[in-house]
């Protein structure tokens, strides 16, 4: 009877660990690090990407919202252009309780401006390239 015990015990020990192996070699492969999204395309297979980014309101939908204005290689800025595109990004970026202030041209060609609170604190100072639009902050 004990020998009856035992052939069963080993019988069952060696039929789970073929099993074990059976199933362990049944799964599929972890996928490769890498493997997240759709193979990449050829050529220009990054345009293929614009419908997802619409739909998400990206870049793309952004940029096509102006596609019919040109930048142009010289801006030739005055002051009054670099005070509304400084108070246009004062807007775009929801704020309406600062502004610009002291907006002049400089010595050395850049035009200067600042950004002040309501009661006229000074917050920084900015000079932008008349050619480029570049804005640099000074303090």
């Amino acid at each position: 009877m004990r020998k009856t015990i035992l052939t069963a015990l080993a019988v069952l020990a060696i039929g789970g660990a073929a099993t074990g192996l059976v199933v362990a070699q049944a799964q599929p492969a972890p996928p490769a690090p890498d493997a997240g999204g759709p193979p990449p395309q050829r050529g220009m297979g990054w345009m293929h990407r614009g419908h997802d980014w619409q739909q998400r309101g990206g870049m793309m939908q952004r940029l096509r919202a102006f596609a019919l204005v040109y930048p142009q290689k010289d801006r030739k800025l005055t002051p009054p252009d670099v005070q509304k595109i400084a108070e246009a990004f004062l807007l775009w970026h929801g704020n309406h309780d600062w502004k610009v202030v002291n907006v002049a041209p400089t010595a050395d060609g850049p035009i200067g401006f600042a950004l002040a609170t309501q009661d006229g604190s000074v917050i920084a100072r900015f000079t932008m390239d008349p050619h480029t639009a570049e804005v640099e902050r000074i303090s």
